[in-house]
């Protein structure tokens, strides 16, 4: 009686063995692939499967890590008074920064509302982000209450 491939294939797959001890436990249970399995398994020769549920989590953080690298580095962060821009780095650089040293963010970001200056976030495309219009916002609102403390403290020196 032959043994043919097929059956040494299916056997590989059901007892996770090499093509040698495939062929091998065959021989011994004349062709019988339920016999098959049990000699492997007498033998301790069958093998867990190996575990791609890891792996596939593992290439899916990884492709999530690069698509958001690739996403923040296609992303800038522009800093702008008037028409000069001061500052202009991509948001990967930005996110990295701001996890080393937060207090940069943390007083850079009102002191530019402060002193005047635009923050804008731009994709490569040179597409608009719609956080732009709030910062747009806070921007107006921090200048007009600038000016207006301004103003009144001049007049506060005028009396």
């Amino acid at each position: 009686m032959s043994i043919d491939l097929e059956t040494i294939d299916l056997l590989r797959k059901r007892a996770n063995v090499s093509y040698e001890e495939a062929k091998k436990a065959l021989e011994e249970s004349n062709n019988d692939l339920v016999e098959a399995l049990i000699f492997l398994e007498r033998a301790n020769k069958t093998k867990p499967e190996k575990n791609h549920e890891a792996e596939t989590m593992l290439k899916g953080i990884s492709n999530f890590a690069k698509n958001t690298i690739k996403k923040g580095n296609n992303t800038r962060l522009i800093i702008c008074k008037e028409d000069n821009n001061i500052l202009n780095l991509s948001m990967t650089v930005t996110v990295i920064a701001s996890v080393i040293a937060p207090v940069i963010p943390l007083a850079g970001i009102p002191l530019a509302f402060l002193t005047n200056h635009k923050i804008r976030i731009k994709k490569k495309d040179g597409e608009d982000m719609k956080v732009n219009v709030v910062l747009d916002k806070v921007s107006s609102t921090v200048n007009a209450m600038v000016n207006q403390t301004t103003k009144e403290a001049v007049e506060k020196e005028k009396i």
